[in-house]
């Protein structure tokens, strides 16, 4: 899971818990999210990578900057 890039369906940022869809298994599923920089905001639409993974379907994600 770490590694892989996602595309945010709910804005990730301090005190929200956000919503990130990752291609997993020839599908895709959604994650609840967290930024992996304490602070950061990330809005919907952006593309994230994944830094941490947390059992069952929590992701720490930072943003991809292009």
């Amino acid at each position: 899971m770490v590694g892989r890039q996602g595309r945010v369906t709910g804005t990730v940022g301090p005190g929200l818990v956000g919503e990130v869809v990752i291609a997993v298994r020839g599908g895709a599923e959604a994650f609840l999210a967290h930024p992996a920089v304490p602070g950061e905001r990330i809005p919907v639409g952006s593309v994230v990578v994944v830094q941490e993974y947390h059992p069952p379907r929590t992701v720490y994600v930072a943003q991809l900057l292009s």
